[in-house]
């Protein structure tokens, strides 16, 4: 069924005034997205004709766009994503980890997109299975399945990694499944001194060898102790990893996840209002619990797009690939655990 508001409403009635008023300063990528949302499921794709061989009934179907970023053509793509990996859950609890930048580094994050996306998948990674490999934690060799995200759900920049951990892992020897405590996987306060030791060690690196770009409001941290004078309340600061209890079975990991993998900046939900004062959504703002996390805002159509546009076109918002693999305990026959970053 068709939401009552729809980005491509959007984008089609305010999408050539911006790009008009934007001329010049839009990159390919965001002006072939704009145009997919806009034309997807419409005449401009073409389409096909389905009918009944009965009843002689017949309808057009245009075509979907398939881009990364449309609202509408994510659902399905979830939808398959958790078919074809229902098979790769292991019949054990699992636990939700998130890995979060503090502001002063997701600030350098904006300017160095892939650079330090890159490295917060890595540190977070490596974090995990330091940890977990070492005898006074876990002991054991774990699967990882992570999925870095770059915005929060009221649109604005906020790069951190959700991960989906099984609650335990193959033994360092590979004798054996070793099984974490029903309710806990691994300290959190520890996760967070190592992941802050190998994210800034690994930030200063990159800084020293002249990796970096800063520009606009950022351009003095291209001096060195500007750069250090920056990162020094971060270096004291408790960096914050979330850990939650195991989902009630593994079917629901692998559909939390689903909605992750092929999340878009908004969905066709989330819109309430698309108006003469501006577009009026849902979000949720983590700090309040309860019913007041709902919360709801409204952008002009012009910031919205812009938004929009900044979120989905970034390369490096969504990915995913191999970080660690680990054989299933022994009640089921060996196979691995697909760790998706």
């Amino acid at each position: 069924m068709r939401a009552s508001i729809e980005v491509a409403d959007i984008f089609r009635a305010a999408g050539p005034a911006y790009r008009a008023a934007h001329a010049g300063q839009l990159s390919l990528a965001q002006l072939k997205v704009m145009s997919a949302i806009e034309n997807c499921r419409t005449a401009a794709l073409g389409g096909h004709v389905d009918a009944c061989e009965d009843c002689g009934h017949w309808r057009v179907a245009y075509n979907s766009c398939r881009n990364r970023h449309c609202p509408k053509c994510q659902g399905a793509a979830a939808r398959t994503w958790f078919a074809k990996r229902e098979a790769d859950l292991l019949p054990v609890g699992y636990f939700h980890v998130v890995f979060t930048l503090p502001t002063e580094v997701a600030d350098i994050a904006f300017q160095n997109k892939a650079l330090v996306y890159d490295l917060l998948f890595k540190a977070a990674s490596e974090t995990m299975l330091t940890i977990a490999a070492d005898p006074r934690h876990l002991g054991a060799r774990i699967g990882i399945t992570a999925v870095l995200h770059t915005w929060g759900s009221a649109m604005t920049h906020h790069p951190h990694v959700h991960m989906i951990v099984p609650g335990g892992g193959i033994a360092l020897n590979a004798s054996h499944w070793i099984s974490s405590r029903p309710a806990f996987l691994l300290p959190v306060r520890v996760l967070g001194k190592l992941f802050r030791r190998l994210f800034l060690t690994r930030l200063l690196a990159l800084y020293e060898v002249d990796r970096l770009t800063f520009f606009g409001s950022m351009a003095h941290l291209a001096e060195r102790r500007a750069f250090l004078r920056h990162l020094a309340p971060v270096r004291k600061k408790h960096w914050v990893v979330y850990a939650k209890a195991p989902f009630a079975g593994p079917e629901a990991v692998l559909a939390y996840l689903s909605r992750y993998t092929h999340r878009v900046a908004i969905s066709n939900s989330r819109l309430i209002a698309f108006d003469a004062s501006g577009i009026t959504f849902r979000y949720k703002d983590y700090r309040r619990a309860g019913a007041d996390r709902q919360q709801v805002m409204t952008l002009g159509a012009d910031e919205f797009i812009a938004a929009s546009c900044s979120m989905s076109c970034r390369e490096a918002s969504t990915a995913s690939g191999t970080t660690d693999c680990s054989p299933a305990p022994p009640a089921r026959p060996a196979s691995c655990l697909r760790a998706n970053c």
